[in-house]
């Protein structure tokens, strides 16, 4: 250790009071967090890039400072679902350092990775008080039924008005008109449920029509529009 002429000089006086750093909420219970490994928890973040074109939502949960599980979740921009899927196979078992100090590829990611490194060292976790935190998979939660994202896509001018394109049940494929051709409900596909029924080896079109329902008073339309062709 090097030390300045002025410091070596310097009269020796005693530290006093050293109490350590103030204790944070982790998973049940208090602690001071002096080391990577004392870091616990599962979080959620959002980032975006400098254009601000897309975002992106990252979970993960973290045991003893290692990431044992992340999901990355992206929108608005199409480069970011490869950077996904490079990032998720980078984070787990990772400390949380070295992910806040890796390239995960996006920018959107990256931020992302930052401001929940922020939420987590400082005991803002989503677990901070459940008792021994949540089980590796608890971030697949937050996908509904055949793993898919909530995504909510909505379009609108002022000369055409609104067009719902996706809601949290899935791709909405028909919307209800009333005589004032206000929006009165919608139907939609849930693409995760007919994808599963597919994949057990119902036939597509049987599939499509098991996963079609609608929302709201679709039966009392005056008319019904595509949303995407009309």
């Amino acid at each position: 250790m090097l030390y300045a002429a002025e410091v070596e000089k310097m009269t020796c006086v005693a530290k006093g009071a050293n109490h350590g750093p103030a204790p944070i909420p982790q998973e049940g219970r208090w602690t001071q967090a002096k080391e990577i490994k004392d870091i616990a928890g599962l979080t959620h973040g959002v980032g975006w890039c400098a254009p601000q074109q897309g975002a992106c939502k990252l979970t993960l949960n973290i045991k003893d400072g290692l990431i044992e599980e992340a999901l990355v979740e992206t929108i608005g921009c199409s480069g970011m679902t490869h950077s996904a899927a490079m990032a998720a196979e980078i984070l787990p078992g990772k400390t949380i350092l070295e992910a806040l100090n890796t390239d995960l590829v996006c920018d959107a990611i990256n931020t992302a990775m930052r401001e929940l490194f922020l939420q987590i060292v400082y005991g803002r976790s989503q677990t901070a008080f459940s008792e021994g935190g949540l089980p590796i998979g608890a971030g697949l939660e937050d996908l509904g039924k055949g793993m898919r994202s909530q995504v909510g896509t909505m379009y609108g001018t002022l000369a055409k008005g609104v067009r719902y394109l996706e809601m949290a049940e899935g791709y909405v494929t028909r919307l209800a008109l009333d005589d004032n051709d206000e929006v009165i409900g919608y139907e939609f596909v849930h693409f995760g449920k007919m994808m599963e029924m597919i994949h057990k080896g119902m036939d597509a079109n049987e599939a499509l029509g098991k996963a079609t329902a609608n929302y709201g008073r679709f039966g009392e339309a005056t008319r019904t529009i595509n949303p995407r062709h009309e």
